[in-house]
């Protein structure tokens, strides 16, 4: 009896270490498994990372070919809702005079007296406003109609109605639209911008620049949001022949502007902007104006640090 239960004991040790071996494999097993799908996930999208745009040539390799079905990318458009007709260039300013102020000019009277003393007579701050593209895109499209998207306190808008002067382009409006609010925390880099009971005066300011700078019958500011604002303007008819998208930088923002504005923009027209090469932004600006050019089928070309589509 003895040895019976000696062997029976020394059997089970056995049939007990066979089966915790084998657990043990088994789990090793689904360890790596698991590791290696996580690894292939974490791998790929390092790589479409590495897939943005370094270049002014690059592409979106990874947008392109995750969206290569013209079904998907509509998803991803504006819808059409515009005027079946455009409005005579030469009605534009004063349709909108009617149509936003009520039939007068918000340069009319101006100052009002409430912030006439916190505005200064000329204070033109702004990025990369007077760089070559400007003078380049001038006299290449001679616009009758431009749009600014991002005016602030309206350097590039002077530095336009200056040159389509002195190129004899003495009819041209721009439309500036911006809701002249700046951003949270701006006044910390930009101080001399007062307020008045809470309202910031960047739109007077503006305005100001404008009045100093004899360009009122040039300029008109629309003082609302990008978005609404182009939305309107297409149902009312209004196009334009250059436009500038220069207002938020995160990719939401531009992309909503791009498709937007380009629903106004006449046949060979141009749309530009500023911050094509801002510093550690690759996600942004480049990441949406490369996909708006993928999806109409057009080429982004550099001027200094601005971006430029042609449709033509």
């Amino acid at each position: 009896m003895k040895d019976g239960k000696s062997l029976h004991g020394s059997n089970k040790l056995s049939f007990n270490s066979t089966a915790i071996y084998t657990l043990l494999i088994l789990l090793s097993f689904y360890i790596g498994y698991f590791y290696a799908a996580s690894s292939s996930s974490s791998s790929t999208a390092d790589n479409n990372d590495n897939n943005l745009p370094d270049s002014p040539l690059a592409t979106t390799t990874a947008t392109a070919t995750a969206m290569t079905l013209p079904a998907e990318l509509d998803n991803f458009r504006a819808s059409p809702n515009c005027a079946a007709n455009p409005l005579p260039t030469r009605q534009i300013r004063q349709t909108l005079i009617d149509r936003v102020y009520g039939g007068t000019s918000p340069f009319s009277d101006f100052p009002p007296p409430h912030v006439a003393g916190s505005l200064r007579h000329k204070c033109l701050k702004g990025w990369g406003s007077t760089t070559p593209v400007f003078r380049h895109l001038l006299e290449e499209v001679r616009p009758e109609v431009i749009i600014e998207v991002g005016t602030f306190l309206g350097a590039s808008t002077v530095h336009m109605a200056k040159l389509a002067r002195e190129l004899g382009l003495d009819d041209t409006v721009i439309l500036c639209i911006d809701d002249f609010r700046g951003w949270a925390g701006f006044r910390e880099e930009f101080p001399f911008i007062k307020q008045v009971n809470g309202a910031v005066t960047l739109l007077y300011q503006f305005m100001q620049n404008a009045v100093y700078t004899n360009v009122t019958d040039s300029v008109l500011p629309l003082p609302f949001s990008a978005g609404s604002t182009l939305s309107v303007l297409c149902e009312w008819g209004v196009t334009a022949d250059l436009i500038e998208i220069d207002a938020g930088h995160e990719f939401t923002s531009i992309w909503s502007d791009l498709n937007r504005a380009y629903r106004l923009l006449r046949p060979g027209g141009v749309m530009f902007g500023h911050d094509y090469f801002l510093v550690g932004d690759r996600r942004s600006v480049r990441r949406a104006v490369h996909l708006f050019a993928q999806m109409y089928g057009h080429t982004v070309q550099i001027d200094g640090q601005h971006w430029v589509l042609r449709t033509s």
